[in-house]
């Protein structure tokens, strides 16, 4: 099959689908694999990296996805990308339909097959391809929280592990799973008194055990509205398979937490978890309601691209080789995956949104 790599088009988006070691594994494994000129830069990889493995350069968008049959990607395509788009084009990335009825409606004008990383869910109900993304965010949550909350930044001046004779900062965490979990243990280890909200008993054992610094409570809206009021730092993380994510915190939360705190969005992806969310980007990351710093950045990972590139490729490549085997459709978690085809909106998440 021919495997299409474009460039990545949203803002400051660094990263590339699959590593010029991957690619070069396809190629071995006779596909013959395209990959838009400079699309691996931003993530540390020269076309020479790419070309003495076997894979072949297009010059531009244009030209890329005119030779891709499967066209594996990261990000959900925008405008740069729809208008290369045709109906027999397989389209494998990060799709986050459910707040997106626009781009849900041009996807299904085109007709193509476009299988979501988000909602490759194994029998189980995990979701091995978004778990490697999702921890990395959890994690940039917590620094770029942490730097949020100094004052030349609009903080409140305040340091969340403190030190001898000072207060030790707070940090609310929405959700358990590998986003909100690493959020929690980062924040942990580096001092914070953490709280974080969950509904599945395991989960909360688990961030137990991360330290003495750190409880788990169960999300009653009385003790919600309790711990944000007196939080520094709120990460939401709350996820719903393929679904726009529920509010958790509401812009009545939100008032009752002093001027100069932060709240970071990592469900906004998903149409975010906190009232007052909307998306942002790395070029314009923050925004003000009701005295509180938002961060809600839909590509949080991109911004660390060498990481992201490498986690993300080992984690879909597996898949991006049944897909090109030709016998993809005896795969049960791929799909599970096809968020619109021919046409259709098949995923059950997306069934009677408005587009």
């Amino acid at each position: 099959m021919r495997i299409g790599i474009p460039k990545e088009t949203k803002t400051l988006e660094g990263r590339v689908a699959l590593v010029p070691a991957a690619a070069g594994d396809l190629v071995n494994r006779g596909h013959e694999v395209w990959i838009e000129q400079g699309a691996g830069l931003k993530s540390g990889f020269k076309d020479e990296d790419y070309t003495r493995l076997g894979v072949k350069i297009a010059p531009d968008a244009a030209a890329l996805y005119e030779k891709g049959e499967l066209i594996v990607k990261v990000k959900e395509p925008i405008e740069g990308d729809l208008q290369h788009l045709r109906r027999d084009h397989l389209l494998f990335c990060y799709l986050h339909l459910a707040p997106l009825p626009e781009l849900t409606r041009r996807l299904l004008d085109i007709g193509l097959t476009g299988v979501a990383f988000e909602t490759v869910e194994l029998d189980d109900g995990s979701l091995p391809l978004l778990a490697p993304m999702s921890i990395i965010a959890g994690k940039i949550g917590v620094q770029v929280g942490t730097h949020l909350l100094h004052q030349p930044m609009g903080g409140k001046g305040k340091l969340l592990g403190g030190l001898p004779s000072t207060e030790r900062g707070k940090v609310v965490v929405f959700g358990a799973g590998a986003a909100g979990g690493n959020a929690a243990a980062l924040a942990a280890a580096g001092g914070a008194n953490v709280v974080v909200f969950e509904k599945r008993q395991d989960r909360m054992e688990a961030m137990m055990r991360l330290g003495n610094n750190v409880t788990a409570l169960y999300p009653y809206d009385e003790v919600v509205a309790r711990e944000v009021a007196s939080a520094d730092l709120v990460i939401g993380a709350v996820l719903v398979t393929g679904a726009v994510a529920p509010h958790v915190v509401t812009r009545e939360m939100l008032k009752g937490m002093e001027d100069g705190s932060v709240v970071v969005d990592i469900s906004i992806d998903q149409g975010g978890c906190f009232e007052t969310s909307r998306p942002t980007t790395w070029k314009e990351p923050t925004y003000v309601e009701e005295g509180v710093t938002h961060f809600a950045v839909t590509n949080m990972p991109g911004a660390v691209p060498q990481t992201s590139s490498q986690a993300i490729c080992a984690a879909i490549l597996p898949w991006v080789n049944k897909l090109a085997s030709g016998n993809w459709r005896d795969s049960k978690p791929l799909l599970r995956g096809i968020n619109v085809e021919g046409g259709r909106i098949v995923h059950p998440a997306l069934q009677g949104m408005r587009v």
